[in-house]
């Protein structure tokens, strides 16, 4: 192995180890609260958990077996199970961050009706319409054996052998990629937009009543009136951090290896095998990084697993020191070694 393959083996180890234990803690967040659960949003965001645990115990193990050994990891039926389950998750994380936006565009733009809007059933009927949507891409590419090991990103993904199928290959392509990445992409920056521009007008209601407060209150300390600027400055940049968080990063991880998967459809443009590798790695990179983004960051679930694990070193440090109060108490019956 070369020194670029043992860097990319080791990141996708990294990917593989931390989205385990990120998407793990969101799961166990997700059982050990009744107030997320409550939560409509919480049925998405426990859906894309599921798609990000599901990535990196099949795709990111035999990339990593594809990295290594430069060469199809297990049998036929391996790959082409994988490279389904492959395309179906990628899809289903696409559209459940849609899915996402758009609880959020409605509880902000139109929060009197959130709740008639967003119920369990709706959200269950979105998920339902996810679901569907994201196997018939996977169905149609294993009944035409467009599915199968690709060298260029050592993986199992979508791939034709076949010459005499590349025109119809295109178009499928084209295809799936629109309805997954982009019409994600869309939504997101709707929905998002829709929700910074509410946002800002908030923030400019609030800062005329803070500036006419700090008016009439003459008396105030420069560095009260100081505190009170910067909360108004962090006030306006706290929505725009968080909007260009969710879609920087849709972007960032996913975008790379779009555009490579539609660029590698032209004969004419060589693409270098570790740029296929890496863009894969980018693409893997928004399982570890949704978790923080949409869910452990929050107040709700840093709150419940700092929960979690002071229950867990409470519970430690109660059967320690019952252990030791046995073992200093003269009455127990001690055993004979």
């Amino acid at each position: 192995m070369s020194i670029w393959e043992l860097i990319l083996a080791f990141v996708v180890v990294v990917l593989m180890l931390v989205a385990l234990l990120a998407n793990v803690l969101v799961l166990l967040c997700f059982l050990y609260s009744a107030d997320i659960r409550k939560q409509v949003p919480g049925l998405f965001i426990l859906n894309l958990t599921f798609c990000n645990l599901l990535m990196a115990v099949s795709s990111m193990p035999l990339t990593l077996a594809g990295i290594i050994y430069k060469s199809q990891p297990g049998g036929d039926h391996i790959c082409h199970a994988v490279g389904f389950l492959e395309t179906f998750l990628t899809t289903n994380s696409m559209l459940s961050m849609a899915a996402l936006s758009i609880d959020r565009w409605i509880a902000v733009v139109f929060p009197l009706s959130y709740h008639s809007k967003m119920r369990y059933r709706d959200a269950a009927l979105i998920l339902s319409y996810t679901w569907l949507h994201s196997v018939s891409f996977p169905i149609v590419a294993a009944s035409l054996s467009w599915v199968g090991f690709h060298h260029l990103y050592a993986s199992c993904t979508l791939y034709n052998k076949r010459p005499e199928d590349r025109t119809q290959f295109m178009i499928f392509t084209g295809v799936f990629h629109a309805l997954s990445f982009l019409l994600s992409l869309i939504i997101l920056c709707f929905t998002y937009l829709k929700v910074l521009k509410v946002a800002r007008f908030h923030c400019k209601r609030i800062d005329v009543i803070t500036m006419q407060t700090l008016v009439l209150l003459v008396d105030i300390h420069p560095s009260v009136r100081e505190r009170c600027l910067e909360e108004q400055k962090r006030r306006r940049q706290r929505a725009t951090k968080k909007i260009s968080t969710f879609i920087g990063t849709f972007i960032l991880c996913f975008a790379p290896y779009v555009i490579t998967r539609l660029v590698e459809l032209s004969s004419v443009v060589h693409i270098n095998s570790h740029w296929g590798i890496i863009s894969k790695c980018l693409a893997y990179s928004k399982a570890v990084s949704d978790p923080f983004v949409y869910s452990l960051l929050r107040h709700q679930y840093k709150k419940t697993w700092k929960d979690i694990i002071n229950k867990i070193l409470k519970r430690s440090s109660i059967n320690s020191s019952a252990l030791t109060s046995e073992s200093h108490n003269p009455h127990t019956p001690q055993l004979n070694e």
